[in-house]
């Protein structure tokens, strides 16, 4: 079975930021081994089957809404030595990412009541909105610092998102599409992403008004202001590297693509700029078509 085609932006804290007994069980979460960074769409997974088959209304909880003894423990962790630091410095280590199942879950049902129909809530939910909206509420105000540590889309990468990394800080590794080795991912530290969104945002909004990408990159700044500044950013391709070739991955210019279109609207090359989306556009096509039939 394929990796959920889904595709990353992860923060690391210092395990330091976390205080009280989540700090502690975080500590013995590293003792014991935390989830492989490869495999944590699979992971993922796992915590949505077993959810079904134990009737619970969110996965990563009991049926009867109490979180899971594992869901807590589901973290990635890596070391300050993996980040690419610019300006500004990480740490200090271990840097820590809870996967955030439930909270995440809770995050998306509060989304799907604001977006949808009244007949599609009704067909899909089996309680009233009210009593979800405020039990999703609940779930998210026991976050730390009220923000989950992840944000995750289906089938395409946020062009908005690149605008984070350094181009030249990519981190590859071709194996084979069904070897959860197959990786895409940067790191980023959180003082440097700070710094390289908020100019995108400043020049987004100059050239594209409040809508579109610019939303997107003030939505991704403002979360990003929830963690501790020694934090970690990471971009993941996450399974999305299955449904490109092995050439595709490594000749992928997004990023150098994204970054030189910020480059061209500061220098008011309006050539460069239309180059470099129609690059984008015909690179993330076959994306769009997926998701599409899917």
């Amino acid at each position: 079975m394929p990796r959920p085609f889904v595709a990353y932006l992860r923060v690391y804290e210092p395990l330091s930021a976390f205080g009280g007994s989540l700090g502690d069980l975080l500590r013995a979460v590293i003792e014991d081994g935390a989830v492989e960074h490869a495999r944590a769409g699979i992971r993922e997974r796992e915590v949505w089957f077993r959810s079904q088959l134990a009737n619970a209304a969110l996965p990563g909880e009991l049926r009867d809404g109490r979180p899971t003894p594992s869901s807590v423990r589901d973290v990635l962790v890596i070391d300050p030595a993996e980040v690419h630091c610019a300006e500004a410095t990480v740490g200090p280590g271990p840097l820590v990412c809870p996967m955030d199942v439930r909270a995440r879950s809770a995050a998306a049902l509060m989304g799907f009541l604001e977006t949808s129909t009244p007949m599609l809530r009704a067909a899909m939910l089996s309680d009233s909105p009210e009593r979800l909206r405020a039990r999703a509420a609940h779930i998210l105000g026991e976050q730390p610092n009220g923000s989950v540590h992840i944000v995750s889309t289906t089938w395409t990468v946020p062009l908005p998102w690149f605008s984070l990394v350094d181009p030249a800080h990519r981190h590859v590794v071709v194996a084979p599409r069904d070897d959860p080795r197959r990786q895409v991912f940067w790191r980023v530290a959180m003082g440097d992403a700070r710094r390289r969104i908020e100019r995108a945002a400043t020049l987004a909004e100059q050239t594209f008004g409040e809508a579109g990408p610019t939303r997107v990159l003030i939505d991704t700044a403002a979360w990003l202001e929830n963690f501790d500044e020694g934090s970690a950013v990471e971009l993941d391709y996450g399974g999305l590297v299955q449904l490109f070739s092995d050439e595709e991955l490594l000749e992928d210019t997004s990023a150098d693509d994204v970054n030189g279109i910020l480059d061209a609207i500061e220098a008011s090359d309006a050539e460069e700029v239309a180059e470099r989306f129609t690059k984008l556009r015909d690179f993330w096509a076959g994306m769009a078509i997926r998701e599409r039939f899917n």
